[in-house]
C-alpha cells in the first residue's frame, strides 16, 4: 500500500488561475506593487499566511479582514466552477481500488476545499482532507509534514507528497517525504527547479499508474 498526500490547487484541480487571480486582486485593489514571482512565494502559505505576508507588504487592513476578503472571492468559484485536472478523478479511483491511502494537504480553507471535492464526487476517496488551518502551520514549514505523517501513523519517509509548487515540494523533501512534482500551466516556468528538488516529476496523473 502506498500512502499519498496530495496538494489541492494546481495538483488535483485546475484552480491556480482563479486562486492566483484572487490573491493578486487584493493587492491590485490597494495599489500594492509586487514582484512577478509572488505566487511562488505565497501559494504554500494558505490564506492566513498570505494575509500576514500582505500586511508585511503594507496592505492597510488587518490579517482577519484580508482573510475574509480572500474567502469571499473564492467561495463561489470553488463551489460551482473549478474543475478537476485531466485524468485526476479516474486515477484517484484506481489508486483507491488497489488499496492505497489517499490524503489531501492544502493551503486552501475547508470552506472552498470541501465543497469543491464534494461537487467533483471525490471527497469520500480520501482518508483525510486537511487544510493548513487544521495544523496552524503553512506548507513552507517542515513541521507540517512531520505532523501530517504522525496523524497518518507512519514515518515521514513513507509518505508520497505531490505538489505543483516549488517551495512546497522543496520543504516536503527537506522534511523527509518522497516528493513527486506535478506539472501545472501556472508553474511551467519552474519545471526545471521543481525537478531539481523532487524524486520524480509528472505531467499527467496517468503517470502515477
Amino acid at each position: 500500500m502506498s500512502i499519498y498526500l496530495f496538494d489541492f490547487d494546481g495538483t488535483l484541480v485546475d484552480s491556480m488561475p482563479i486562486y492566483g487571480g484572487v490573491m493578486l486582486r487584493i493587492l491590485d485593489e490597494y495599489h500594492i506593487p509586487y514582484p512577478d514571482t509572488i505566487l511562488k512565494a505565497i501559494t504554500p502559505l494558505g490564506l492566513g499566511g498570505t494575509a500576514a505576508y500582505y500586511v508585511g507588504m503594507g496592505l492597510p487592513r488587518t490579517k482577519e479582514q484580508i482573510v475574509m476578503q480572500m474567502t469571499d472571492y473564492m467561495v463561489d468559484a470553488y463551489t460551482h466552477r473549478v474543475p478537476a485536472k485531466e485524468n485526476v478523478i479516474e486515477v484517484l479511483k484506481a489508486l483507491k481500488a488497489r488499496g492505497d491511502s489517499l490524503n489531501v494537504l492544502t493551503a486552501s480553507p475547508h470552506v472552498t476545499l470541501d465543497a469543491c471535492l464534494m461537487r467533483l464526487g471525490i471527497f469520500d476517496l480520501f482518508d483525510h482532507v486537511w487544510s493548513c488551518e487544521d495544523f496552524g502551520m503553512t506548507k513552507s514549514d517542515t513541521a507540517i509534514y512531520h505532523a501530517a505523517a504522525r496523524r497518518l501513523g507512519v514515518s515521514v519517509s513513507d509518505v508520497i507528497f505531490l505538489d505543483d509548487n516549488y517551495n512546497a515540494d522543496l520543504t516536503a523533501k527537506r522534511a523527509g517525504m518522497q516528493v513527486i512534482g506535478v506539472y501545472d500551466d501556472t508553474s511551467r516556468e519552474y519545471v526545471q527547479e521543481i525537478k531539481s528538488v523532487t524524486d520524480r516529476y509528472i505531467y499527467n496523473f496517468k503517470e502515477l499508474l
